[in-house]
């Protein structure tokens, strides 16, 4: 089809024109025209951009908003678990170790900083960089928490298994029987000492019963030598080491029957009431250690006395008379 010509009209000679066009007019008008036509371009695709979402883009940003949804759901139940783990952590410090008397686990420890610095530093640059890097945080703690929870229970089930093995050393019952018994002379605390007659600290119960009366061990446990716990005015005298800081001691005997390094069970017979050493008459002194120290042996007989009987001893005991010994 052949190019549509173009004609103006010349009103000086009264007639029309061919319209003649310079190549180089030409060549620019194209120049314009593709100019604008690549502007029009770039302004459409700018929009388009700004105002309107590629189907990549959309799933993108479901996936976004999903994740979101999904970490704050996590943090929901991450606060259920971390408050199960403190009650875990409580009953542990507060009644399983007061039960078996062990150390409750260090405040510090159980709370001490994970270790290594910007742990979460590959978590940077997101949008959702904060969400992340503190539910991480979180289970990290709590995953460590945990850990140590689980290490501690293992503890209280080695003294869970010993457990019988403490009940039977514990000091549990009287030395000398309720028939064999004439009275429970002295007990624990100051009192005056039969023979420098003085106020003094007298550091067991003594139990008057005639010369030959069986004394038996308190708990299981082995004989052993002083130790540094006995002293010169006891007389004969045998201790027993019970384990977990338990020792016993019985001092003016008539007789000795177990031997250093024997084992004995609670119950068995050991010796004899005596009157040797500084005693003023025929009784046993009787004595309870707790990692060294010296306590009141009344707190050691709920194995073999009534709730009746245990009141009355508590009664004589406590009278601040003169002692034996």
């Amino acid at each position: 089809m052949a190019k549509k010509q173009k004609y103006f009209y010349d009103p000086a000679t009264l007639s029309y024109k061919k319209i003649e066009v310079s190549p180089w007019k030409r060549i620019g008008n194209s120049f314009l025209f593709l100019l604008s036509s690549a502007l029009f371009a770039f302004l459409f695709l700018f929009f388009s951009k700004s105002f309107l979402e590629t189907p990549e883009e959309k799933e993108l940003r479901r996936e976004i908003e999903y994740l979101t949804l999904n970490y704050e759901l996590l943090k929901s139940k991450l606060n259920v678990l971390e408050s199960a783990l403190e009650d875990l952590e409580y009953r542990d410090d507060n009644i399983y170790r007061v039960i078996f008397e062990a150390e409750p686990i260090p405040k510090n420890l159980r709370r001490s900083a994970l270790a290594g610095i910007n742990r979460y530093k590959n978590l940077d640059g997101y949008s959702t960089s904060e969400l992340v890097k503190e539910t991480s945080q979180r289970v990290d703690k709590l995953r460590k928490q945990a850990y140590i929870q689980s290490k501690s229970y293992d503890e209280v089930l080695e003294l869970v298994k010993n457990k019988n093995k403490l009940l039977a050393s514990i000091p549990a019952i009287q030395p000398i029987a309720n028939k064999d018994l004439t009275a429970v002379a002295s007990g624990f605390g100051m009192r005056i000492h039969p023979i420098y007659k003085v106020r003094k600290l007298h550091t067991g119960i003594d139990f008057t019963a005639p010369v030959g009366t069986p004394v038996y061990s308190t708990g299981d446990g082995v004989v052993i030598n002083d130790n540094g716990l006995g002293g010169s005015g006891y007389g004969l005298y045998i201790i027993i080491s019970h384990g977990f800081g338990y020792h016993t001691l019985y001092a003016h005997l008539s007789k000795v029957v177990a031997k250093p390094g024997q084992k004995v069970k609670r119950g068995d017979i050991i010796g004899y009431v005596g009157n040797t050493g500084s005693s003023t008459g025929p009784h046993l002194h009787y004595e309870v250690i707790k990692d060294g120290v010296k306590v009141n042996p009344i707190n050691y007989f709920f194995n073999d006395l009534t709730p009746e009987e245990y009141e009355l001893m508590l009664r004589i005991a406590s009278q601040e008379n003169q002692s034996f010994d």
